[in-house]
Formats: structure tokens, sequence, C-alpha cells
């Protein structure tokens, strides 16, 4: 029995096409890396609420959500590196990895300095504490902390291409394990905090938005200087004729990066707006635990982006359809398990942050649909990102974002919490639909017009 088993691993391990074979081996790293981030995460939520209070702790929620825009602000750069770098890879041509990283680091340093000044000036002349809807809750003035963290994200910004490059070169558990360090060090910092200061938004904010940037300052430094010594960053290479061909896919990418922004990240802000903090946390704490599900199968899914773009270089279709074709049967024992999570989920919650946070059944419920929903998009979209194909994406990014915002309010204000969570899963299902369809028609070689585009 030994032998057989050892025998099954050896033969997955070592068998199978190359690009399949970077895939297995990704996933098997990265579970052990994302289950190991996911526990951080689950143990951090009440550690940070105890601490502070769940009025300042949906506070904090908030401005990185707004703050957390930045991220998208690289114009598309970032994911047009990733497919223009697998693509240059595949071709054995290194000097344009070269002078792709070092263009695309060279604008977005620009872009994060841009966007610093310019936030920074106009923020200081807002008043923050009326516009996130706690002047009567908290006495102090949160422009610092908004300051303080928009800082650190800019930072941030300006060093993730690391990021970028190592699930291009098929190592996203590399990319996975930058994460899972931050949020280690956010981890162990804040414990500290609980045991040697008293109570502080200001401390929280400090350890939770510079702790990641800490981490991947060392990551640069480390991987230039050794695996990744030749494809850094030179100012020889820096060519902003380049940054064209790298803008013709990533002016896509930010546009879709922006709708998704939209869809996905405002959440928060019109919870706080519309109801309380408080209902931030309450989403927040729903949200993370099914989260748990959504990042196990994005542990399978991450690979095959850069993995689609490789075999549609290499017009190895079949290939594509036969990896679509596993992913769907493992969608359907992610949809099993997410109903599991949902039945259990009342216990959980118990267990997780005690009785001092109610969280609805109907927000669970909504929670878990959107989570069956969004991992089926997941599929159809990595697909559709990898072989470049992004105008369709763009039409129902584009259309679900403009709707979105409206629809969660007044969903709210009948349903409460949940309501931001049903517009989400009216809008995600319209794209399951067109994205499947497209997906399809593009392995069939039957894509015409805007769907080949």
């Amino acid at each position: 029995m030994i032998s057989y088993l050892r025998n099954k691993v050896e033969s997955f391990w070592n068998n199978g096409h190359e690009r399949t074979l970077k895939i297995k081996r990704n996933i098997v790293y990265s579970f052990g890396i994302k289950g190991a981030s996911v526990i951080i995460g689950l143990l951090l939520i009440p550690l940070t609420i105890n601490y502070v209070n769940t009025v300042q702790y949906g506070i904090w929620l908030t401005i990185s959500s707004l703050v957390a825009w930045i991220n998208n602000f690289d114009i598309g750069l970032a994911n047009g590196l990733r497919n223009k770098m697998a693509h240059a890879l595949a071709m054995n041509e290194e000097e344009n990895v070269v002078k792709y990283v070092s263009t695309t680091y060279a604008i977005i340093f620009l872009i994060s300095v841009g966007f610093f000044l310019l936030f920074f000036l106009g923020g200081s002349f807002l008043n923050w504490n009326s516009m996130l809807n706690v002047t009567g809750s908290v006495s102090f003035n949160l422009w610092p902390i908004v300051a303080m963290t928009l800082a650190s994200f800019c930072v941030q910004f300006a060093l993730q291409p690391i990021k970028t490059m190592l699930i291009a070169m098929h190592q996203p558990f590399m990319s996975s394990l930058i994460l899972l360090l931050g949020q280690a060090l956010t981890f162990i910092l804040t414990y500290l905090l609980t045991l040697f200061t008293k109570s502080s938004l200001m401390y929280l904010v400090l350890v939770s938005a510079w702790s990641p940037v800490l981490i991947y300052l060392l990551a640069n430094v480390y991987l230039f200087s050794t695996s990744l010594k030749q494809y850094r960053p030179r100012f020889s290479a820096i060519d902003m004729s380049s940054a064209r061909s790298l803008l013709n896919m990533g002016w896509a990418f930010f546009f879709l990066q922006m709708g998704a922004l939209i869809l996905y990240q405002t959440d928060n802000i019109v919870l706080t707006r519309v109801i309380s903090p408080d209902a931030v946390t309450t989403f927040n704490i729903a949200f993370k635990y099914f989260y748990v599900v959504t990042t196990a199968f994005a542990i399978i899914l991450t690979p095959y982006w850069s993995a689609f773009t490789d075999a549609y270089a290499k017009k190895d279709m079949a290939w594509i359809k036969n990896s679509i074709q596993k992913m769907r049967i493992i969608w359907l024992v992610f949809t099993v398990a997410t109903v599991f999570f949902y039945i259990f989920a009342k216990l959980f919650y118990r267990i997780w942050i005690g009785s001092k946070i109610d969280i609805p059944n109907l927000l669970s419920l909504t929670m878990a649909v959107y989570t069956i929903f969004n991992m089926w998009q997941g599929i159809y979209s990595y697909a559709l990102n990898g072989m470049g194909k992004l105008r369709v994406q763009l039409i129902f990014i584009g259309g679900g974002g403009i709707i979105n915002i409206p629809l969660s309010i007044w969903l709210i204000h009948l349903v409460g919490v949940s309501g931001t969570v049903l517009a989400n899963i009216a809008v995600i299902t319209l794209m399951d639909i067109a994205y499947t369809y497209q997906v399809n028609l593009i392995i069939a070689g039957k894509a015409k017009g805007i769907l080949n585009r």
C-alpha cells in the first residue's frame, strides 16, 4: 500500500505536460502558504476587534478600502507586464523581459509619487470624520490616520511589480509567501500592541499598514540579488517606447481593475455611509469566513493565468479546453464545500468571534451564493485574461460598475447589510453567462468580432 501511494505521488509530481507540472507544484506549495495565511487572517480579526472596538475596526477597514484604490492606478501596467513577460519567457526573449520590468518599475514609481502628492494635498482639506459617518462616535481627527495609510499604500504600490514577475514566471506561491510574511508580521506586532499599549487606532494602522511594506522592501532586495538577478530593473533598460506595448494591453486591464474596484471594493464605503462603520465589521466577518473557500479555489486557479498565456501563444487550444474542464470539476467540489460552510456558519462565528457581534443568516446565505458564482467567474475571466481577450469583460465590468452602487444602496435599505451582497450577485451572474459563452466560442475557433477581442 505504501509503495502504491508513493508511486501515485511520484506520478502526480513528475508526469504530465511541463506547463501542467508547474501548475501542480505551485498549487501544492500555495496550499501550505495560503493555509497559514488564512489561519493568521482569521485569528487577526478577533485580536484586532478586542484591541480597538467594532466601530474603530470598521473605520480602519473603510480607510484601507479607500486607499487601496491606489493599487489599481497602475494604468494596467502590472497585468500588462504579467502577460508580456509570460509571453517573452515562452519565446526566450530575455532582453525584452528586462526592458518590460525596468520600464514598469519606473512608471509605477512616478505614478506612486504623483498620486501621493495629489491625494495628500487634496485630502488635507476634507473632513474625514464626516465623510466616514463617525462624527458622533470618534472624538479624534481621522486625517493623520488616513495620511499614514495613504503613504504606506503608495510605497507598497511602487514595490509590488515583484509580485507580478513571480506570477508571470509560474511562481505564484512565492508571491503568496510575501503576503504571508507581511500578514504574520502584522499579527505579531498587533499581539504586542495588546500586551504593551492601550487601545489606539493610530498604533493599529501603523502596524497593519506598514508591516507589509517592510516585507515587500526586503523581498525586492533579496530576490533581485539572488534568483531574479538577471531580470532586475536597470536605469539603462528603461524604454518608454516599450511602455506603449505594455499599455496596449495594460489600458484594458486598467479599466477592468477600475470596474472591479467599483464592483467589489466599494461595499465597505457604501455600508459606512448608508448604515455605520459597525455594519462594515459585520459584513467583513462573513466575508472573511467564506473567503477561506475563495482563497483555496484561487490557489488552484492562480497559476493558470500565465499558463493560459503560454498555451495561447503556442496555439495549444486542446490544453486550454482540458484545463477548463478540470477546473469545472474542481468548482463543483468547492461548491459543496461552500454549502457546508453555510450550514456551520453560526457555530463557527460563535467560536471565532463570540457573542458580541451577531451575523444575520441572510448575510451568510448571500455570501455563500456569491462565493459560488464568483468562483465560476474566476475560471473564465482567468482564461480570457491569459489569452488577452478583454473587450467583453470591459463591457460587463463597466456596466456592472455603473449599476452596482445604486443597486446596493437600494437593496441595503430593503434588507440591510446583505443588500450589498445581493447587488454583487446580480452583476456577477450576468458575467458568468457572458464569459462562459465567449470562452467556449474561442476554444471552438468560432469567436468573431468583439467576442474575439
